[in-house]
């Protein structure tokens, strides 16, 4: 498996219950040290950072440490880690911020495949700035997005695409590098939604080549909060609406008002947490092997589930791209996903039902608002949970 994932489970309180958790990409299980450290911080003597009392102090070690833990885990520099309430909120900030300098005859790309929060916040901004906004589709039958579909609808008025990468529907993975070179032959800007996406596998942000890139600390392993990472000298450009006497240095100006602290330090536990899974030297070593060794993990047991489902009668599979993350969207012949969830959670298997805000990806599927069953593995998934799983789907469809 690459790890201990008996040793790994009995780091998670919650797991104790006995329920097998598939519902890691609406947000995973925290594990122990995750708790403690918000926990502690939340107790201790803080107040705004600052440099003279030693609660100022804290808070000040409490936000360049969670810099730093992201930086590491998403291979960036510190200084271009902004915090949020969450990834949503984040990108509707950034897409006001950028439509300040759009107008008529500007063009912004938005896929079908993306979560709304990469999709809605890019259009209304478009749309307040008199900018068209121009549509990617992905193919139903395979769930693929391709550069090329992407290049198809760029032009010389293109200023920013958004794709994500990857589907929380679906799971699908797209081309992320090839479409950051199309994109930014054209002149534009790629933002990345790597929430779903940073809790399967290893990520390097200028790899990628996204200039905005945006993941929820509550999808790996920790509390809700969300993070934008981009270039520092990027953010030095622009100039987002703030208060009159907050800071104004980067990257500080994005975020409004007092950041929550204690789950910073909850998010340099989990990044920690991530680590010390891995080999290597340094943190950033440490977290890529690591990410690597969960990736390889996640994807045995996806493969046990996918065998397990094909001797399923009724079971239609709507993940089917060639890449992408251990994340399953089952529908059944004549029965109601949500019956199944409501099944399965009587028998202590949670997997839930719906679009999960992937709305225009279930429309785009023949799903419409309602979606399917959604299957998620996480880090703590483990062979018996499958098992629990495919028993629990088995009886529902035979009773």
């Amino acid at each position: 498996m690459g790890f201990d994932v008996a040793a790994l489970r009995s780091c998670f309180p919650s797991l104790a219950s006995g329920t097998a958790h598939f519902d890691g990409p609406g947000g995973t299980q925290v594990p122990e040290a995750v708790g403690r450290a918000v926990a502690a911080t939340l107790t201790a003597p803080i107040s705004n950072r600052g440099s003279v009392t030693a609660a100022e102090r804290l808070a000040d070690e409490t936000v360049l440490g969670a810099r730093s833990a992201v930086a590491d885990l998403l291979g960036v520099d510190p200084a271009g880690v902004v915090f949020g309430r969450s990834a949503t909120a984040l990108t509707f900030d950034l897409a006001r911020t950028l439509a300040a300098g759009w107008g008529p005859g500007d063009e912004v790309v938005v896929t079908r495949l993306d979560h709304d929060a990469n999709i809605r916040p890019w259009v209304v901004a478009a749309e307040a700035a008199g900018a068209t906004v121009r549509w990617v589709a992905f193919d139903p039958a395979t769930g693929e997005l391709t550069a090329d579909d992407v290049a198809a609808v760029l032009s010389d008025r293109t200023r920013l695409v958004a794709v994500t990468g990857a589907s929380n529907l679906i799971g699908t993975r797209p081309p992320v590098e090839e479409i950051a070179g199309r994109v930014h032959a054209a002149g534009a800007l790629l933002a990345v939604d790597g929430v779903h996406l940073t809790a399967h596998a290893p990520v390097d942000i200028p790899a990628l080549g996204a200039d905005v890139y945006f993941c929820s600390p509550y999808k790996f392993l920790g509390p809700h909060c969300g993070v934008m990472a981009a270039d520092p000298a990027l953010l030095g450009t622009l100039h987002p609406v703030k208060l009159l006497p907050s800071s104004d240095a980067v990257p500080e100006r994005y975020e409004l008002g007092t950041l929550p602290y204690e789950l910073l330090a909850g998010t340099t536990a989990a990044v920690d947490f991530l680590a010390a899974l891995g080999d290597g030297g340094s943190r950033r070593e440490r977290l890529v092997t690591a990410m690597t060794a969960l990736e390889a993990h996640e994807d045995a047991l996806r493969e046990r589930l996918e065998a397990g489902l094909a001797g399923l009668p009724g079971v239609r599979l709507w993940s089917r791209a060639a890449h992408r993350t251990p994340t399953l969207l089952l529908t059944f012949e004549g029965r109601d996903a949500a019956d199944a969830h409501r099944f399965l959670a009587e028998r202590g298997v949670n997997a839930p039902a719906g679009s999960f805000y992937a709305i225009e990806a279930s429309r785009w599927l023949g799903l419409g608002d309602t979606g399917g069953l959604r299957v998620g593995l996480a880090p703590y998934s483990d062979a018996d949970d499958v098992d629990r799983l495919l028993a629990g789907l088995r009886e529902w469809l035979a009773g």
